[in-house]
């Protein structure tokens, strides 16, 4: 495969499989109702997160899953069950609460900490993202096309962002009572979106089993 072949594949792969549009929701729900600045913080960790997941995994990931003796399935099935629980905080509309100081604050969201999850793990970097790179690793036919794959990476993390701050826009033309609309909506359908996960682990993990039934 040319180099050109490869780095279109692996662009368009990871753009398909991380698909940054549809976090946008939400991130609204999550901080949209938040400063700018901290907004613009949250979209910059997960972004930074969503690059740093990724091309660990590019580099190393095979070893990661055998060292701990971790499976994708099973990767898929935890990814799942953390995706639903945040799901069912929002069909809940359970948020941190906000304490009156600025360090209250500020403190509450780094404890939050949603530019990584589930910003950055597992709605950006998921699963799917993980496998995809490590099977870009494994066809990549030499150094030139496995440094284009940390480039694809960097490409794809930087439309994140760029997304992820567009929202601002957005959640100005919603105001503060579409974004709790959207937020249920969001909830319900990320919780339906990590039952699926849940489902793929396990007919990944037992495909005969599953398959019988």
């Amino acid at each position: 495969m040319s180099l050109a072949s490869y780095v279109a594949l692996s662009l368009g792969s990871l753009l398909s499989i991380v698909d940054p549009l549809t976090v946008v929701p939400i991130f609204l729900v999550l901080v949209g109702a938040e400063p700018r600045r901290v907004q613009v913080a949250t979209a910059l960790q997960a972004a930074a997160t969503c690059f740093t997941v990724l091309a660990v995994f590019a580099l190393a990931g095979g070893f990661i899953f055998s060292f701990f003796r971790i499976t994708l399935p099973a990767f898929r099935v935890a990814g799942g069950i953390l995706l639903f629980v945040v799901g069912l905080e929002m069909m809940r509309a359970r948020r941190s609460e906000t304490r009156g100081t600025p360090e209250e604050t500020t403190e509450a969201e780094a404890k939050d900490a949603v530019g990584v999850i589930p910003l950055g793990v597992p709605l950006l970097s998921g699963p799917g993202a993980i496998a995809t790179v490590m099977v870009l690793t494994e066809r990549a036919g030499d150094l030139e096309q496995r440094a284009s794959l940390f480039v694809a990476i960097g490409i794809v993390s930087a439309a994140a962002l760029a997304a992820l701050l567009s929202a601002a826009a957005i959640a100005r033309v919603l105001g503060k009572t579409g974004i709790n609309v959207i937020g249920r909506i969001m909830g319900l359908i990320l919780a339906a979106v990590a039952t699926q996960f849940v489902i793929d682990g396990l007919h990944d993990a037992f495909p005969r089993a599953l398959d019988r039934s």
